[in-house]
């Protein structure tokens, strides 16, 4: 019974890290493009190729959904779209680890008001010790955009409402939430990319480079995901989350060159160890 248990928390936890390792490589290619197309366009190009392509592989429709599935949907939906947007936004403006690191304060946020037990609060006060570390508080030359903050904590709220949302998209059959999710988000946000970012979008170096984002940001980590929400609670899936700076930074280090201090390996192992104590914690609940 032991190892079934804690095998039902690992299979899901390792979806979890997977799609985050997918996810942040997809953002690291993603800003080198801004200069070209912008952050819309590229939202535009990570949300609508993921809708198509997770329609293509699910067929959602082929099963019905009730009036409270739809609305949630519809929530869902928005707030994924959203949140690509503004992550994004975020990243054109401090560094990619910087805004995950804030970014994550919105899963975290999940997790202490879903906890009951001192041992999570304690992994929870680890994590935002190690937020702390990271962000630059001193001002000075490295002082980071103000506009950049407020979209990566704007992200963060989408992530939060993320989480709650997309547990309940999760118990849909298969892949059925999250392209049903994506295909919402898509209706905002491609009309706004092509708006902003106009024929540039059309190049075919860049449509293949977006597809290929889209792939990795999206389609590959949204559909680990929803496993990690169905076999996880909402608090350790927000605990577990809070890794993602740490992936994130590695991604930024080995594609786009940003160099991590000494303060901030702290910080990414500060966050690490909240994440695999929460995971310890879990196995013991189970």
């Amino acid at each position: 019974m032991l190892q079934s248990d804690r095998d039902g928390v690992l299979l899901p936890s390792l979806a979890l890290f997977g799609g985050q390792i997918s996810v942040n490589l997809g953002a690291a290619i993603a800003k080198n493009l801004f200069p070209l197309i912008g952050v819309e366009g590229i939202t535009a190009f990570r949300v609508g190729f993921s809708a198509l392509l997770l329609l293509a592989i699910f067929r959602p429709w082929r099963s019905p959904i009730t009036k409270r599935d739809a609305v949630n949907l519809l929530i869902y939906g928005t707030v994924l779209g959203m949140m690509n947007l503004l992550i994004y936004r975020a990243f054109d403006r401090i560094p990619i680890g910087i805004a995950v690191a804030i970014e994550v304060t919105g899963p975290l946020s999940v997790a202490l008001l879903s906890s009951r037990r001192p041992r999570d609060f304690a992994s929870c006060a680890l994590a935002i010790f190690g937020l702390y570390l990271l962000l630059p508080f001193d001002g000075g030359p490295g002082q980071l955009d103000p506009a950049g903050i407020a979209y990566a904590f704007g992200a963060a709220l989408c992530w939060a409402l993320y989480i709650v949302f997309g547990k309940r998209a999760s118990a849909l059959r298969g892949g059925q939430g999250v392209a049903w999710g994506m295909l919402v988000a898509s209706l905002f946000t491609v009309p706004l990319g092509i708006a902003c970012s106009g024929a540039a979008m059309l190049a075919p170096a860049i449509v293949l480079t977006g597809i290929a984002i889209a792939v990795l940001s999206s389609a590959i980590p949204y559909t680990l995901e929803v496993i990690a929400l169905r076999g996880l609670s909402q608090g350790l899936f927000g605990m577990l989350s809070s890794a993602a700076p740490a992936v994130s930074a590695l991604a930024g280090f080995l594609i786009l060159g940003e160099m991590l201090t000494a303060s901030q390996w702290i910080a990414i192992a500060c966050i690490v160890l909240a994440s695999a104590t929460s995971a310890w914690s879990a196995r013991i609940r189970n």
